[in-house]
Formats: C-alpha cells, structure tokens, sequence
C-alpha cells in the first residue's frame, strides 16, 4: 500500500486518480506531478515500486497539501474575521459567504431552522 503525504492511497485505483485523495491534489497537479517525475499515470497504486513512491513524494513537497494547506485555509478566514470584511461576519455568523441568497435555502450553512413568531396554531 502506497502512502504519501500520510494518506493510504486506495490499492486498486490508477495512480493519476489515487493522488487525488490527497487534500489539495486535484486532477490536474495529480497529472502535473507525474509528469515532473516520470511515473506512468497508468499504472495502478499497488504496481508503485518504492523509488516512484519515493518521487512522487519529493516532487509533492513542492504543493502545499493536507495539514500545511488546511492551516493556511484556517488563517486566512481567521485573518478576514479579525480585519472585519463582509467574508470575515458572514463566516462569524455562519451564513453563506459568497453572496447566495438566504431567504429560502442556505440551510446547510444556517442548519435546522429555527420558528420565529407566534405558537404554532392549536386545534
């Protein structure tokens, strides 16, 4: 089983889709990094020989991915919450950020709603 950047990559799948389940490696880096390396996008996860494991590695320290890039997300919106912009209030008070509506939907951000206004009518 390959394991980089503390992901077990899943044994079956080629590796151009396995790299993929790396936080922040998308298709596109996935293809961008074998080619640095020279690695078959083909071949299968569990095919890796050591050395291609030991590539694709080096040439992925180059890519901010998994724990570096899930704190640099963290940082910037704490940075726009503490500098107040717009972003910064809408990520405080847990509403969509990017400019949706929230009279109707948005209830994965807002979650269950809450009843505002009279009792619910008795019969």
């Amino acid at each position: 089983m390959a394991r980089i950047a503390g992901v077990d990559l899943p044994k079956k799948k080629r590796i151009e889709f396995g790299l993929t389940y790396i936080y922040g490696v998308g298709h596109a880096t996935a293809l961008r990094a074998l080619a640095a390396t020279g690695v078959n996008p083909d071949k299968r996860v569990v095919d890796l020989s050591e050395d291609d494991v030991a590539a694709l590695t080096k040439e992925l320290r180059n890519y901010a991915i998994e724990g570096d890039l899930r704190k640099r997300i963290a940082m910037d919106i704490k940075n726009l919450i503490d500098i107040k912009t717009l972003r910064g209030i809408r990520h405080r008070k847990g509403l969509p950020v990017r400019g949706q509506r929230t009279k109707t939907n948005a209830r994965t951000r807002k979650g269950k709603p809450k009843t505002v206004g009279s009792k619910p009518k008795e019969s």
